[in-house]
């Protein structure tokens, strides 16, 4: 419990603030807590067979990442996942058919917060589509043979208890016992 004196100036600072014009209020509350940038993440599974994902390689080219980007200013997260998967990858679904991935956003210690999102797609009638600016290659590849990923993707597949960092960070969904 507070000290008597500090829970006073609390409530006094309180009563203070809620008296401050709104417009005032917003400006205090944007100087003074965390900035995050937002990014949408699609984790998207072959329907045929549920062991492999895609991948996208992008510039420089060392390593694979997932379909992700910024969102755009007032963007929901499940709009932009649908923008940046059919940019990158020439995938067009509907946002409604992207579903919140368990935990649905991870925030980052570098002060960004991805959501992250989950579909499936049939690969066999899929077309994949890169510019070859963005994205170099779009391809499908088997979980327990996985190309070398970037640090990012690879910390963020192992929160869903896929690829090189499987037990390394938390994981989203305690395993079934």
């Amino acid at each position: 419990m507070l000290p008597r004196a500090r829970a006073t100036g609390r409530a006094l600072g309180y009563q203070l603030f809620y008296r401050l014009p709104v417009p005032l209020r917003r400006r205090l509350v944007r100087l003074t807590v965390p900035k995050y940038i937002v990014g949408a993440v699609t984790l998207v599974r072959d329907t045929e067979d549920a062991g492999r994902i895609l991948l996208l390689r992008q510039p420089p080219g060392y390593s694979w990442s997932l379909p992700a980007g910024l969102l755009q200013r007032g963007e929901a997260p499940v709009v932009g996942a649908a923008r940046e998967l059919h940019e990158e990858s020439g995938i067009r679904l509907s946002p409604d058919r992207l579903r919140p991935a368990v935990p649905n956003a991870l925030v980052h210690d570098k002060g960004w917060v991805d959501v992250v999102f989950e579909t499936e797609v049939p690969a066999s009638t899929t077309e994949l589509t890169v510019d070859g600016a963005e994205v170099f290659e779009a391809a499908w590849h088997p979980l327990d043979d996985l190309p070398r990923l970037s640090r990012a993707t690879a910390n963020l597949l192992g929160h869903y208890g896929i690829g090189p960092r499987t037990g390394e960070v938390p994981r989203a969904v305690p395993p079934a016992t």
